[in-house]
């Protein structure tokens, strides 16, 4: 069983990283949503060290928080982006509002049935190591890694095209 602090951490978590992921889609200036992305990627980490998966925490914020998020933030400096606000709304919110609606139902649903009333275990009877996995992900997910560092260096290279077209 979990003790109490855990579980006030958890919800602490699960509370920032639902705030930051809302704000990431409803905030108007795209330097704020990558800022907001920040947080909702360190509260996930968080949660990886509650979870007392240390190495996956630290590479969770090595790689998304300290690459991916440098990366989009590059990106849009390249690309020369509207930072302010500008006037992205249009008639398809109601619209997008219910797919969102319907994902999060659905994946619910899923996790629901699949899971039903496991609970997790915090003894820490963990038994794999950082070597474990790194062999994990260069042997048996080594696939899925390469299609990741392919589609970062696509969206590199994208924004560079995109920065050096003469203007019209």
């Amino acid at each position: 069983m979990a003790a109490p602090w855990q579980q006030g951490l958890f919800w602490i978590l699960a509370v920032v990283i639902a705030v930051s992921a809302i704000r990431v889609v409803t905030t108007r200036n795209v330097i704020h949503a990558a800022l907001y992305l920040v947080g909702t990627l360190m509260g996930a980490a968080g949660l990886y060290m509650l979870l007392v998966a240390e190495f996956v925490a630290w590479v969770q914020v090595l790689v998304y928080v300290g690459a991916v998020v440098v990366l989009m933030l590059f990106g849009l400096m390249l690309t020369r982006a509207p930072i302010g606000k500008g006037e992205f709304d249009n008639d398809q919110r109601p619209l997008a509002a219910l797919c969102a609606l319907a994902v999060f139902g659905v994946t619910s649903w899923i996790l629901i049935d699949s899971f039903g009333d496991k609970k997790i275990d915090f003894g820490g009877n963990i038994r794999s190591t950082t070597g474990d996995v790194g062999m994990m992900i260069f042997r048996d997910f080594v696939l899925p890694f390469e299609v990741v560092s392919v589609l970062l260096l696509a969206a590199l290279v994208g924004a560079v095209v995109i920065a050096r077209r003469d203007p019209q």
